[in-house]
């Protein structure tokens, strides 16, 4: 194969223009952390360490829901039970059996953990409003059975907490916790930036855009949710963990909505995507709140909460003007950091080739009905090994729905679906790709603030296995090599590789629709299904596509495409299935279907 055989013209001004500055945000948040960290050595007052403490226990919160709702798109309003959970957990623990407060640290995460897994299993299936709404529901439930347990002291609490002791060092004092306090934010803002810049943190940032694409490169969306709102509620058990031993005290005040609404304008006003928004957006809001609080009573001649119509008002403005928070703004004067795709990394493991001629697809009798509406009737095709087959037809013909039906998006209402002599149909789309069957969509899905390569990389999930630890723990750097250079790979085949370090949603539509081929060949399909691939390229980027298809069906694989340029499919592929209203009308070689009187009469109106 000819590494360089496509290569789109215009490519290389787009690779010339200034790279993205997302990558800056791990250097830019280390540089914050140090400097928290040196806080203490300085001649400041102790109400600022104070200050900074409070600062360190909200960013861990905010770092949580930087991976649940900025990355993930997963809306909770619910994180300040999570706190609360950890806080008595270890406030029970200490004062009932005297146990050390490290041992309740594990006991917090394990409760939290459990909690977490059993609400998120429940709740993360819902979508749109109900699932902010649901975590309303459980963060009030939560809060109220913080106030009602008499061993958990009702509304009074728990007081009296034994300081945290480390190598007979008692951390008791403000400036003492501060160092183990921004430790722990250290730590966790390292964590996270492992795992967004790896196997499982690409599938993450995934779900953002929706469950459909992920789960077709085979990814377990609803598993992933679960595993990232566990993720952040232990970030905010480690929190209420911290809290309850700075206060050495606990009640259920904190740990109620008003406070988990206070973490999500941190979120917003920080930056919701970015791991050193979770530290600027705590950093500012509570500094802001404190001033406030001495400020505005002087200003409306009396006390109240006035600063939350100031907190109220500063979101509505930034969701106006700065919808990403204040961090980009910060990020865009570092210089660019790219993922380094490593020379010489192990190669991954390849599917066993198929020989020529072999029927790899098998679509007998596939039926799919919307209420009233038959939008697939009885269409049968067959996909072999070094075979391209077109599926064509009019706009609503079901050709759409009938990739759907194949690659398990939608259940087929009646018929079967065979890959490899498996049937497949009724499985989940991630089942079906991993046994080697692979797709692009008609409307382009990609990642669109990840790079291009780390969207390519996204195909290359089923390929491998890498845990949520091992990322956290940075122990997968082999096989993250191995699957950037297989990315790289892909995107040298298509033509796009100077393009890799771009932002995917920069780039034209026609490119775009390049780069899911590329993510598609990551995968190692024996069968590729592309759904309108040429629509938006230019004549020579599609000569270019059909020779690369041309290759691909040489090296044995088996492609199915829906395209509705004409002149393309033609010359293109070997068998075409024509569509009308849901039911196959003809089939055969592109001759004959040029020819065939029912094709011409739905294309044209009439046979001559």
């Amino acid at each position: 194969m000819k590494p360089d055989s496509f290569s789109p013209a215009g490519a290389a001004a787009v690779a010339a223009a200034p790279g993205p500055r997302a990558g800056s945000g791990r250097l830019l948040a280390g540089a914050l952390v140090l400097l928290a960290a040196a806080l203490p050595l300085a001649p400041v007052p102790d109400l600022l360490i104070t200050q900074a403490n409070y600062v360190g226990l909200y960013a861990l919160v905010v770092l949580g829901l930087v991976l649940l709702t900025g990355i993930a798109g997963l809306t909770s309003f619910g994180q300040a039970a999570f706190v609360g959970i950890g806080a008595y957990a270890t406030a029970y623990c200490t004062l009932t059996f005297g146990w050390s407060p490290w041992i309740t640290l594990f006991v917090g995460l394990g409760a939290t953990g459990v909690s977490a897994w059993l609400i998120g299993t429940i709740t993360m299936r819902m979508s749109g409003h109900y699932l902010p709404l649901a975590t309303i529901a459980w963060s009030i439930a939560l809060y109220y059975l913080f106030g009602s347990v008499e061993a958990l002291g009702k509304y009074d609490g728990l007081s009296d907490l034994p300081s945290i002791g480390l190598f007979g060092w008692d951390l008791g004092g403000s400036r003492a916790m501060y160092a183990l306090i921004w430790l722990s934010v250290a730590l966790s803002a390292w964590g996270a930036l492992n795992l967004l810049d790896s196997r499982p943190g690409r599938a993450i940032r995934a779900l953002h855009g929706g469950v459909q694409m992920a789960e077709a490169m085979g990814v377990d969306t609803a598993r992933l949710k679960v595993t990232v709102f566990v993720l952040a509620a232990l970030l905010a058990s480690v929190s209420g963990w911290l809290f309850a031993h700075l206060q050495r005290a606990v009640n259920p005040t904190p740990f109620g909505l008003e406070a988990s609404l206070k973490y999500v304008i941190m979120l917003v006003a920080g930056g919701m995507s970015h791991v050193g928004g979770a530290v600027l957006g705590s950093s500012v809001m509570t500094l802001l709140q404190d001033q406030l609080q001495v400020l505005l009573p002087r200003v409306f001649g009396s006390a109240g909460n006035f600063e939350v119509i100031v907190f109220g008002l500063v979101l509505v403005l930034l969701l106006r003007f700065a919808p990403g928070g204040m961090w980009p703004g910060l990020g865009r004067w570092l210089p660019a950091r790219r993922i380094a795709v490593v020379p010489g990394a192990p190669a991954l493991a390849r599917r066993t080739p198929v020989p020529a001629g072999e029927a790899l697809l098998q679509v007998r009798g596939v039926q799919k009905r919307f209420g009233g509406l038959l939008a697939v009737d009885g269409v049968d095709l067959t996909v072999k090994a070094g075979e391209i087959v077109g599926l064509i037809g009019p706009n609503g013909a079901g050709k759409s729905t009938t990739f759907n039906l194949v690659t398990g998006v939608l259940p087929p209402s009646g018929g079967e679906v065979h890959l490899r002599g498996l049937r497949i149909d009724g499985r989940a789309a991630r089942e079906i790709s991993r046994l080697g069957l692979a797709r692009t969509f008609q409307h382009v899905k990609l990642v669109a603030d990840m790079s291009v390569l780390e969207n390519v990389a996204l195909g290359a999930y089923q390929r491998a296995r890498v845990g949520v630890v091992a990322a956290v723990l940075r122990r997968d750097r082999r096989i993250e090599a191995a699957m950037l250079q297989e990315a790289e790979r892909a995107l040298r085949r298509v033509g796009l590789a100077e393009l890799m370090h771009r932002p995917a949603g920069s780039l034209a539509l026609g490119q775009q629709r390049l780069v899911e081929i590329a993510r598609a060949l990551c995968c190692d399909p024996a069968v590729l299904l592309l759904d309108e691939p040429a629509a938006g390229l230019r004549a020579f980027e599609k000569q270019a596509l059909a020779v690369l298809l041309s290759e691909l069906r040489d090296e044995g694989m088996g492609i199915l495409l829906v395209e509705h340029d004409m002149e393309f499919v033609m010359k293109l592929t070997d068998h075409i299935v024509v569509m009308v209203f849901g039911r196959k009308i003809a089939e055969g070689a592109p001759l004959v279907i040029q020819t065939h009187p029912a094709v011409l009469e739905a294309y044209l109106g009439a046979a001559p």
